[in-house]
């Protein structure tokens, strides 16, 4: 699938055109259909009977609302240019032009729309004015097709053309990264969070993980729609709906990007601008600017070592107040401040670094930096990167320090290595969609295992320890005594499970102290036909739902309150022996003897000779249930 979008001066006809194509009309507010006047994006399906499709952004046309227009323009690749036959070409159909030229509109196709407003022998004449009038435009050299809406004179050639057109267009990489501006976010009662936007390049497919960026949220793609029909996935391209999970609508706005979890935000860029001829007087070596990338429009400084004196490519800085998801190649455009005029656009060079020549600082991050990308999932230590860098240990520590602050490289712990953040983020994002997986498959477990892990991703499993360390104390995964999960994993063992442990460790109402052999519900755990049990009962003493000690299994329970006496007893006498403790559970020595070492294996109590006092007081304690 391609996307078409509509360009033009106000009532020039381009939602009547689009609606006449698809049967959809593209204005969704009531406003819009009373007014008969596009404010917003609008969008539609294009459907053809061989299989070939399209979407279609319909953009306004008022110049009051151009920010709503350069919000759906950035995905644009077949342009279809609408001018009424009794106006002609008019200044807001210039401007749309102007912009387009710095985006990433491959094909134009211009609509002469409203004939049935001139007299019938005009029609070539108005054709050949407007051809002269787009001279020195993107649209100079583009097809004209003399239309009505009202009529459907000639709809069906305009729509032979946009067929051929779109065939003839390339693909985008399905295999890139995922890159998804977001130009509209609602919510449905019973759905959640929804947004909207045109998937650029790459693929997203349901159930799977994405970024929001720039606030680096995490979610799940919980549903996914093209134009209304659900689908398992979507590829560059398309139009895409996703109903996602994890995130609320309220943290999400337009010009957020859903991209890749691989990618990263930055607030400057070095980039290859042009400038609009009629704004060179314009620009200063620091011109304040707004500027649009993806559907944001962001305020900004764009930087020049040399002013530009004509429209050639010239390499300059754009500084942003906020960040953005944008990487080599994204277009942009930039508009001056007040009044808003277009200055130019282009092309992203490189995402976080300098105008000019580089610092000696700003080489030697860009080498360690080069280095650790090269290196992959071969992390460097601060003397391998120095020595790689040509540099010395005090400078290359410095710009490892930079590169950290900055989220561009990330520390391995035992010993302290570094990856860049790229390649941590693709293995995060390979950890969460596996987590996800085991979870599914197996909800009585605890999570999955550093060796399991391993050898699902073919990495040696000493290194995938440090990575899942590095991912648990940035709040990404959860770690439980080996175990490894998502943050939000709660098990749950199933009812065969359940009932096994209620029958074979269960508490005996005469003697509520007295615990089960740890080694019999073992044995009977491992003999047993009922699926995940071995990992129910690594559950329940990993949460401490059951508690080993020594020979005997316990219930937690029955630890919480043993020592909840244990607490009271010594409280009110100051110290306790064993025989009291004894007593105090009307238990055996054989039980008794080792649950108090298990006491003060945990600094609950403290021995001194035959006593025992209270290490630390009552504080916050997970309750065993």
């Amino acid at each position: 699938m391609h996307i078409i979008g509509t360009a033009g001066h106000v009532d020039h006809g381009k939602s009547s055109l689009v609606q006449a194509l698809t049967g959809t009309n593209p204005d969704r507010w009531i406003e819009e259909q009373v007014r008969g006047m596009t404010l917003d994006l609008g969008f539609a399906h294009l459907r053809f009977d061989d299989g070939v499709e399209a979407g279609i952004v319909d953009v306004p046309g008022h110049e009051r609302f151009l920010h709503n227009m350069l919000a759906g323009a950035a995905g644009m690749e077949l342009l279809v240019l609408a001018i009424a036959a009794d106006d002609g070409v008019m200044p807001q159909t210039i401007e749309h032009l102007q912009i387009l030229r710095y985006l990433n509109v491959k094909r134009t196709i211009v609509a002469l729309t409203k004939i049935d407003l001139i007299p019938p022998d005009e029609a070539g004449q108005a054709c050949r004015r407007v051809h002269e009038q787009l001279h020195g435009t993107i649209a100079q050299d583009a097809p004209i097709f003399a239309v009505s809406t009202v009529t459907h004179a000639n709809l069906d050639v305009l729509k032979t053309a946009l067929h051929q057109a779109l065939v003839a267009l390339e693909s985008p990489d399905p295999n890139a990264p995922a890159y998804l501006p977001v130009d509209r976010v609602f919510s449905l009662a019973g759905r959640g969070t929804i947004v909207t936007g045109t998937l650029m390049q790459g693929r997203i497919v349901t159930g799977h993980s994405i970024a929001l960026q720039p606030s680096g949220l995490r979610a799940k793609v919980r549903g996914l729609q093209v134009f209304g029909a659900s689908r398992d996935e979507a590829t560059g391209g398309t139009r895409v709906a996703l109903n996602l999970s994890g995130v609320d609508r309220t943290q999400i706005a337009r010009g957020a990007v859903v991209a890749d979890p691989s990618f990263a935000a930055h607030s400057q860029f070095a980039v290859n601008f042009a400038a609009l001829p009629e704004a060179l007087a314009l620009l200063r070596r620091r011109t304040h600017v707004r500027a649009y990338i993806g559907s944001a429009e962001i305020l900004g400084t764009l930087t020049f070592e040399r002013v530009p004196t004509d429209e050639e490519i010239t390499r300059a800085q754009l500084h942003l107040r906020e960040p953005v998801l944008a990487f080599p190649g994204v277009r942009f455009v930039v508009r001056r401040v007040s009044p808003k005029t277009l200055l130019g656009g282009g092309e992203i060079a490189a995402p976080g670094t300098q105008a000019g020549p580089p610092s000696s600082q700003d080489a030697a991050q860009a080498t360690i930096l080069a280095i650790l990308a090269q290196r992959m999932l071969e992390p460097q230590s601060l003397s391998s990167l120095a020595f790689g860098a040509n540099l010395r240990e005090d400078v290359a520590q410095n710009a490892v320090q930079a590169l950290l602050e900055r989220g561009e490289i990330i520390a391995l712990s035992r010993p302290i290595e570094y990856l860049d953040a790229v390649t941590f983020s693709q293995v995060a994002t390979r950890v969460a969609d596996e987590l996800e997986a085991v979870h599914a498959r197996e909800p009585w477990a605890v999570g999955a295992t550093s060796l399991g892990l391993a050898r699902e991703f073919g990495i040696a499993e000493p290194l995938l320890v440090r990575l899942l360390a590095a991912l648990a104390s940035e709040g990404r995964i959860a770690a439980h005594h080996g175990y490894y999960a998502t943050t939000a994993h709660q098990p749950k063992l199933g009812p065969e499970q359940r009932a096994f442990f209620e029958t074979h460790v269960a508490i005996d109402p005469a003697a509520p102290f007295r615990p089960v052999s740890f080694g019999e519900v073992a044995a009977l755990v491992k003999t047993s036909p009922i699926t995940g049990l071995s990992q129910a009962f690594d559950t329940l003493l990993v949460r401490g739902v059951l508690v080993k000690v020594g020979d005997a299994l316990y219930r937690g329970s029955q630890v919480e309150q043993a020592h909840a006496r244990v607490d009271s007893f010594i409280a009110a006498n100051g110290r306790m022996t064993m025989s009291e403790f004894r007593d105090l559970l009307q238990t055996s020595r054989k039980y008794a003897v080792p649950l108090l070492e298990w006491f003060d294996g945990r600094g609950i109590t403290v021995r001194s000779g035959d006593y025992r006092t209270l290490r630390v007081r009552k504080g916050a304690r997970e309750q065993l249930v």
